[in-house]
C-alpha cells in the first residue's frame, strides 16, 4: 500500500508517533511518503520504502502570515498523483485535516479518490482546536475524514464533548518500539556516563510549555535533593526554559540540573534514569511516560487524561492530582530509598509498557487502512 503521512516534523509526541508509525509500516512492506515542511526528527530516509516530500511555502509581501495550508494541500495533491497514494494519514487536526480535505476535493475533480485518516493527538483538540478562530473548521475537517482516531479514550471523550462530531471515532493508543530501548545490562546503558556513584538520576522530557508544569518538576526535585543524592536531567526545550534555569539558580540547585535541550539520545538517557517526572496539567496519552517505562524507569505523574491508563498507580509508578508536588516528592523519595521496591517497579514499568508495544498497535492501523481500501 502507498501511504502519505502528514505530521509536524518536531520532537513533540504527535510527530514522534507519526514518524515511528511510518517506519514500522515501511518495515511491514508499505511505501511511506512523509509530507511536511522539514524532515521529521527521527526519520531515516536511507530505506527505499521511506520518502520525504518537502512542503515549500513561498514568501509574498502581501501576506503577513504565509498560507501553509494552501502549500500543504497542493503538495499533497502532487504526491498523490506522482506516487499513486492510496491513503493520506494526517496527524494533528490543525492544519493537516483541513488541508487533507482540500486536497481530496482537488483530486476528486480529476476523478481520483483518496481516503483520509485523521489522528487526533491532544492539544490540537483541547487547546488550539477549541479556539473560536478554528473550532468550526476543525469540526468540519473531522466530520469530513473517512476515519478518525484518538490516542486515548479520554481524548475521544473530550473531542465528543467539545465538538459536534457526526463521525465515528476509534481509539488507537500510542505505541513504543522496544528495539529502541536497550536492556540496562547491555553496553551503552551505563549510568556512570552521566551520574556519579550513589547519585540517583531523575529525568523529565517535554516541550517546556506551561501546560507541562516544568516548575513542578523543579519543586519536586528540590524536595528530593533534601533527602537523597540525585541529579536531574531535563530533555527538551521551549518557552519556559529561561524561567526554569532562573528557578534552579535561585534554589541553589543549578549544579544538580543538566539541561540537554532537544536530543536524539532520549532512549539512552532514560535507560539509566531511576525515576521519571511528568506532572503535566494535560496529557491526552502520555507518550513521554511510556518511553520512560519502556526503559525500565518508574514514573511519577499527574492523574490526568490518558496517564492513569499508561502509568499504573502503585505498579509502574504513581499518579497524583495536578500541583500536588508534596505527594509526588514524598512518593519519589520513598521509591528511590527502597532498595527492594525500586528494582521491582523498574521491572513492572517495562511490563506495563508492553501493553503498548509497536507489534500490538501498528496492526490496528493496518486494519483501518485495509477496511478503507
Amino acid at each position: 500500500m502507498n501511504i502519505g503521512i502528514v505530521c509536524y516534523p518536531t520532537f513533540g509526541g504527535s510527530g514522534v508517533v507519526a514518524t515511528e508509525l511510518g517506519i514500522a509500516l515501511a518495515n511491514r512492506g508499505h511505501q511511506i511518503h512523509f509530507i511536511t515542511y522539514n524532515q521529521p526528527a527521527r526519520l531515516d530516509t536511507t530505506s527505499n520504502a521511506l520518502h520525504y516530500h518537502k512542503v515549500n511555502v513561498e514568501e509574498y509581501p502581501l501576506f503577513e502570515y504565509q498560507p501553509y495550508e494552501l502549500a500543504l494541500s497542493t503538495k499533497m495533491v502532487a504526491v498523490v498523483l506522482a506516487h499513486n497514494i492510496d491513503i493520506l494519514h494526517v496527524h494533528y487536526a490543525i492544519p493537516h485535516a483541513y488541508a487533507a480535505y482540500m486536497a481530496k476535493q482537488m483530486l476528486a475533480e480529476k476523478g481520483i479518490p483518496i481516503k483520509i485518516v485523521t489522528t487526533l493527538h491532544g492539544t490540537d483538540i483541547t487547546l488550539v482546536g477549541n479556539h473560536p478562530s478554528y473550532k468550526t473548521a476543525v469540526t468540519f475537517s473531522i466530520n469530513q475524514s473517512d476515519v478518525v482516531t484518538t490516542v486515548s479514550q479520554s481524548l475521544k471523550e473530550e473531542t465528543l464533548a467539545l465538538f459536534e462530531i457526526d463521525n465515528e471515532i476509534s481509539v488507537v493508543p500510542n505505541f513504543i518500539d522496544f528495539k529502541n530501548y536497550p536492556d540496562r545490562k547491555e553496553p551503552g546503558c551505563k549510568e556512570e556516563q552521566i551520574a556519579r556513584e550513589g547519585e540517583f538520576v531523575i529525568s523529565h522530557i517535554s516541550n517546556f510549555r506551561p501546560v507541562k508544569r516544568v516548575t513542578d518538576v523543579i519543586e519536586i526535585f528540590n524536595r528530593i535533593l533534601k533527602e537523597v543524592n540525585a541529579k536531574l536531567i531535563l530533555m527538551g526545550d521551549g518557552p519556559e526554559r529561561p524561567k526554569i534555569e532562573y528557578m534552579t539558580k535561585e534554589l541553589g540547585i543549578f549544579h544538580k540540573v543538566h539541561f540537554m535541550g532537544n536530543t536524539s539520545e532520549v532512549a539512552k538517557i532514560l535507560c539509566y534514569s531511576d525515576l521519571f517526572l511528568l506532572p503535566s496539567e494535560k496529557e491526552s496519552f502520555g507518550l513521554a511516560a511510556l518511553e520512560a517505562m519502556a526503559a525500565k524507569t518508574p514514573v511519577i505523574s499527574t492523574n490526568v487524561g490518558g496517564l492513569p491508563t499508561v502509568n499504573k498507580h502503585g505498579y509502574s509508578g504513581y499518579n497524583y492530582p495536578i500541583g500536588d508536588v508534596d505527594a509526588m516528592a514524598e512518593a519519589a523519595i520513598g521509591l528511590v530509598r527502597d532498595s527492594l521496591k525500586l528494582p521491582l517497579f523498574k521491572e513492572q514499568a517495562k511490563k506495563q509498557a508492553r501493553q503498548f508495544s509497536i507489534e500490538k498497535i501498528v496492526p490496528l492501523y493496518e486494519e483501518i487502512y485495509n477496511q478503507l481500501m
